[in-house]
């Protein structure tokens, strides 16, 4: 064991919404090999996944690969989307049927290891829809039936780090389901990570403010917690927080992002980050 991670604590950086556009890869890949990053989690519903799995390989096994499963990006009108809303409200008065969505779970599983020539290293949900109950079981139903257990993929948990769940935002994410997917997934053997974090209103105008965000969230964060991102190396036009993206990736890129790092007592895991996932 390292110096480094006898005395820091070990997180996941996680960037959200791989294949989504260009400039979100474009970001990925350069915070990944500036040691930034500790995964990605990839939209295999893109037009552009494929395409976009090129980049990506060679960056494994410093980045963590996972599967970002989406109901609710349409992906300018080329995948099949519904408002967050309407499958929230499916979800809780269980007006779909358990197949459809074993079927959606089975569809974009296979999409990533089509494209990445394997299972994904951990799953989550764009717009955290992995832990709505109906989706969750189902999750699970396919991990069992897909992936013996020492292969088992890591499931991100919402349930909020520390005294994180203080926010209201983080607060709904975890009464959405967070805490009772954590609980159910991690009953049945499932790993997860270690506490959450990296939830706001997407409404920092700057690095200034992003990184006062990121000094609330450090401080709750245990060995193997997971703070989520959602970087791009420009503005994204036409996605609902396609000018925050920028203001994150610069931050994240900078000296004052390390020193935070290094204050706050914390790393950016690289490698393999199953061992950081009990289950």
């Amino acid at each position: 064991m390292s110096k480094l991670s006898r005395t820091t604590r070990a997180i996941v950086l996680c960037a959200d919404d791989y294949a989504l556009h260009p400039l979100v890869d474009e970001a990925v890949e350069q915070l990944a090999l500036a040691g930034r990053l500790s995964a990605t989690s990839c939209m295999t519903t893109s037009p552009r996944w494929l395409e976009a799995t090129a980049r990506l390989k060679p960056l494994r096994p410093r980045l963590s690969v996972g599967l970002h499963f989406n109901l609710t990006e349409s992906h300018g009108g080329q995948h099949a989307a519904q408002a967050l809303g309407a499958v929230i409200r499916q979800a809780y008065v269980g007006r779909m049927p358990a197949e459809p969505w074993r079927a959606a779970w089975r569809a974009q599983l296979d999409a990533f290891e089509q494209g990445m020539g394997g299972a994904p290293d951990f799953i989550d949900g764009h717009q955290h829809v992995h832990q709505l109950p109906g989706l969750r079981e189902a999750l699970l139903a396919e991990l069992q039936a897909r992936y013996a257990a020492h292969e088992m993929p890591w499931v991100r948990s919402t349930a909020p780090a520390g005294g994180l769940w203080r926010s209201p935002k983080a607060a709904i994410i975890a009464v959405l389901g967070g805490w009772t997917a954590t609980r159910g997934l991690r009953g049945a053997g499932v790993p997860m990570n270690r506490g959450f974090g990296g939830v706001y209103g997407f409404d920092a105008p700057d690095a200034a403010a992003y990184s006062a965000q990121m000094a609330r969230w450090l401080p709750h964060m245990a060995e193997g917690g997971l703070l989520m991102c959602h970087p791009a190396a420009g503005v994204v036009e036409g996605d609902a927080i396609g000018r925050q993206r920028p203001v994150e990736f610069a931050y994240l890129m900078s000296e004052d992002f390390g020193a935070l790092l290094r204050l706050s007592g914390c790393h950016v895991h690289q490698g393999p980050a199953q061992g950081l996932c009990p289950r």
